[in-house]
């Protein structure tokens, strides 16, 4: 396989080589559309209209709109797209998924294909994965599309539906996936054609798009209304669980379950997370509900009752699948470790926990328009998306949607040294040896980012941190809200930093510390207001006052920072960059990619080293 590989290259080289002669297309028209005047080069865009009006295609006139794109966004945001950039803008144009490494300019590589594709006027939809981002993106790259004559949305949460009606209307749309599938479901519960938001589904780009097709690919959006209240059994069958004896197994055998010698009354299979009553199990639950035979069809609602108190006690534990925050149950993403408000589980499992940690048991929904993200992505004529790690994943793409990956390489060799895992025999033993690499870091000055699975294990380690005397700070779904602010400064000199595998996904971890989150806090010191910060540090025009100052403020705090960040970054390079451990590998190998990728961004040196022991709940099943 390799020798072949070595012949013929891999896939993503063998595409690359039809890519660069359109890529050096574009850079041949630089110098003729640096000479344009800005009224000359908005001109571009009707002229491109009446092109494609008469007759020709996309790929016809993409070198020419590409090369429009860049010239603007040099224009406006002082950023000229790198040749590797426009090897992406390609590759999303095509319908493709584009692998760029953290720290590419992944959300600058979106500007040209959405510009493209929308000419034809269809509109087009670039997808994020909050809010945050999806404002922060329409502001600031929608700069670009404005001053070139085109419209820009956006979708969040509460927006009206004519706000929402003209967002979708507008030429480019800007919004999380979240908002889009649920404005696709109350479209399709609208009884008159004039109250519907959206107007087709013609060409998505979506960021993230790994996080989004693959992990959350099964999630269910779902429209509920209020269902029947939730009945005492819930609270009765925690009574008759909560006394019984469990026995934990790696796998069930199928005569394990059915033998009456057992010592517990009921079997819990770790790795197909099932809870299953023995025959003892069922004689109690007989006696203790006055049922003749628990399996009579009777007695199915009973059943699913119970079956839900065995799931909660048995597989769901807390601080891993859920929290307890306010008298609430709130599930945790197994996937970046986020609290999920207002998700529930369905089938009356949520109640069950609630049962089980004793907080107010409230009452079953009925569901009124489901969809999930797969099936509503698949509504799209044209589909691409971009990530850090997508190729561990290629065959879900290929066969669910059709996609295939292609890799960009980095705009500067890759300095990042992955070291060999690291096994050990006890969890103790591995814990130890982090903190050991943590202090030989902690000493030279060397930041580290430590990622673990859990909250549970985030602040076992914090504990340990804290009687070694290590100055660090924690991140997990408890304190999410500092999350961007706590992962950006994450690459200071000496930081340590533990967080959730996941954490601040989106946010570049700058050698040396990241200067606009600093300046951030100088506006808060001013005693700025938080709508105030968000609009001076956003990009939409205003003539307000108040907002200009606080503008002129964060660009003086800025450049500040930054003069003093360059010489910190040099001492962090001589140190070794960042070095990113894990403590235990994820189930899913791309999850422990992105952690790595958190290290060596445009060039930087880093090191990374997973650390695991033989009791990891992974080394286990």
């Amino acid at each position: 396989m390799g020798l072949l590989k070595s012949i013929f290259g891999d896939y993503s080289s063998r595409e690359l080589k039809s890519i660069y002669p359109i890529v050096d297309k574009i850079e041949a028209l630089g110098d003729e559309y640096k000479a344009l005047t800005d009224a000359e080069l908005q001109a571009k865009t009707p002229e491109f209209k009446e092109r494609l009006a008469n007759g020709e295609t996309l790929d016809d006139i993409l070198p020419e709109a590409f090369a429009t794109v860049r010239e603007a966004a040099d224009r406006v945001l002082g950023m000229r797209p790198y040749r590797v950039q426009l090897v992406g803008g390609i590759v999303l144009h095509q319908g493709r998924i584009a692998e760029m490494k953290t720290g590419e300019g992944k959300t600058l590589v979106a500007t040209l294909p959405s510009y493209l594709n929308a000419l034809t006027g269809k509109g087009v939809h670039v997808v994020t994965v909050n809010d945050y981002l999806a404002k922060r993106d329409s502001e600031w790259m929608g700069k670009v599309h404005r001053f070139l004559g085109l419209k820009v949305g956006l979708i969040i949460h509460g927006l009206t539906a004519q706000q929402r009606k003209d967002a979708y209307a507008a030429d480019i749309t800007y919004g999380t996936n979240n908002e889009m599938g649920f404005d696709y479901l109350r479209d399709n519960m609208c009884i008159y054609s004039s109250e519907l938001v959206q107007r087709g589904h013609s060409f998505a780009i979506v960021d993230e798009v790994d996080s989004i097709l693959i992990d959350e690919a099964r999630t269910p959006l779902i429209i509920s209304g209020q269902g029947e209240k939730s009945t005492q059994m819930y609270d009765m069958a925690e009574m008759f669980v909560s006394r019984l004896k469990k026995k934990v197994v790696v796998q069930v055998d199928d005569k394990e379950e059915e033998d009456s010698h057992i010592d517990a009354d009921y079997i819990v299979d770790e790795k197909a997370k099932t809870a299953t009553l023995t025959a003892s199990g069922i004689a109690k639950a007989e006696e203790f509900f006055h049922v003749e035979n628990l399996s009579d069809p009777s007695n199915a609602t009973l059943n699913h009752h119970i079956n839900q108190a065995l799931k909660a006690h048995g597989t769901m534990k807390r601080d891993i699948d859920y929290v307890v925050k306010d008298g609430e149950v709130i599930i945790v993403d197994e996937f970046t470790g986020r609290l999920m408000f207002g998700r529930r589980y369905s089938n009356g499992l949520h109640q069950a926990i609630e049962a089980k940690e004793h907080v107010n048991v409230n009452s079953e929904n009925k569901t009124l328009a489901t969809i999930t993200f797969q099936n509503y992505f698949r509504l799209y004529d044209k589909l691409s998306g971009m990530t850090g790690t997508a190729m561990t994943e290629a065959e879900e793409f290929g066969t669910i949607y059709n996609l295939d990956i292609v890799e960009i390489p980095t705009n500067r060799p890759n300095q990042r040294e992955d070291h060999h895992d690291v096994v050990y025999k006890t969890e103790a033993g591995k814990f130890r040896a982090v903190i050991q690499q943590v202090k030989e870091c902690h000493e030279k000055g060397q930041p580290v980012l430590v990622g673990t699975v859990s909250i549970e294990k985030n602040e076992l380690l914090s504990h340990l941190l804290q009687r070694e005397g290590i100055q660090h700070n924690l991140l997990n779904a408890k304190n999410h809200e500092k999350e961007a602010e706590i992962v950006a400064q994450a690459g200071k000199l000496g930081a340590v930093t533990v967080a959730t595998n996941m954490a601040g996904r989106g946010t570049d971890i700058m050698l040396g510390g990241n200067a606009e989150y600093l300046s951030r806090a100088d506006l808060v010191k001013a005693g700025y207001s938080e709508e105030v910060i968000v609009d001076a540090t956003g990009y939409a025009d205003t003539d307000n006052a108040d907002i200009l100052a606080a503008r002129k403020l964060f660009a003086e705090r800025m450049a500040y920072h930054k003069a003093i960040i360059k010489e910190e970054a040099e001492k962090v390079r001589a140190a070794g960059g960042l070095f990113i451990i894990g403590t235990e590998r994820h189930e899913s190998r791309r999850i422990d990619n992105q952690l790595r990728g958190r290290a060596g961004r445009q060039g930087d040196p880093g090191e990374t080293r997973f650390y695991i022991s033989l009791e990891d709940d992974l080394m286990r099943l």
